[in-house]
C-alpha cells in the first residue's frame, strides 16, 4: 500500500513524491469563477433583450405595442380626451398587463403624424417625459416616411425606422389643420 502526502503549494496540491502532482483550484475561488463567470453570462443575455414600444394616437383609437424578442403584444383605446389624459396610466397598465416595467423598454417608437393635434401633442409629451426620466431613446415616425413600403405594420416600425434613417429623439410632428 502507498501512501503519499500532498502540500498546497501556489495553487497546487503537490506530493513530497515528485511524480504525483493533481492541478486544483480551491474551492472558494473555484466558487467565485463560477459565481463571475454566471454574472457575465446573464449579462450577455440581458443585452440582448431590446424590448420596444411603440406608441400611436394619431389616428382613431390609441394604439400600443410591445416588441420583445420574439414575442408581441398590442392593445387599443379609445381615443377620447379623456384617454390622452390618461396616457401614462394607459401605458403603465399595459406594461403591467405584460409584465414589463419602464426600465425593461429600449426604445420607443411614437407616431407624429398625420393626425389629431391633441393625441400628438399628448404622447410626444409622456414620451420627452420617459426619455428625460428613465433615459429611452426614441423615434418619431410617421407613415408617409415609408414611402414605397408595400407591407407597413406596427411590427415593422423598428425595421422601417432604421431602413429610412429616422433620426433618434428628434421629434417633428405633423398636424391636421
Amino acid at each position: 500500500m502507498k501512501t503519499s502526502i500532498l502540500m498546497f503549494v501556489d495553487g497546487y496540491f503537490v506530493s513530497l513524491k515528485r511524480w504525483y502532482i493533481i492541478d486544483k483550484i480551491p474551492l472558494s475561488s473555484e466558487y467565485n469563477l463560477i459565481l463571475f463567470s454566471s454574472d457575465l453570462e446573464l449579462k450577455f443575455k440581458n443585452k440582448d433583450k431590446m424590448n420596444k414600444l411603440i406608441i400611436d394616437v394619431a389616428g382613431d383609437k390609441i394604439f400600443l405595442m410591445i416588441i420583445a424578442n420574439n414575442d408581441i403584444y398590442n392593445i387599443t383605446h379609445e381615443n377620447t380626451k379623456i384617454n390622452y389624459e390618461k396616457l401614462t396610466l394607459i401605458i403603465k397598465e399595459f406594461l403591467e398587463l405584460n409584465k414589463f416595467e419602464l426600465k425593461d423598454i429600449n426604445k420607443i417608437y411614437i407616431n407624429r403624424g398625420p393626425g389629431s393635434f391633441a393625441g400628438i401633442r399628448n404622447s410626444i409629451s409622456v414620451v420627452k417625459a420617459l426619455k428625460l426620466a428613465k433615459n429611452i431613446d426614441y423615434y418619431c415616425y410617421s407613415l408617409d416616411d415609408f414611402k414605397g413600403e408595400k407591407d407597413v405594420k406596427y411590427e415593422n416600425v423598428p425595421y422601417l425606422c432604421d431602413k429610412f434613417k429616422i433620426k433618434k429623439n428628434l421629434i417633428n410632428p405633423i398636424y391636421i389643420s
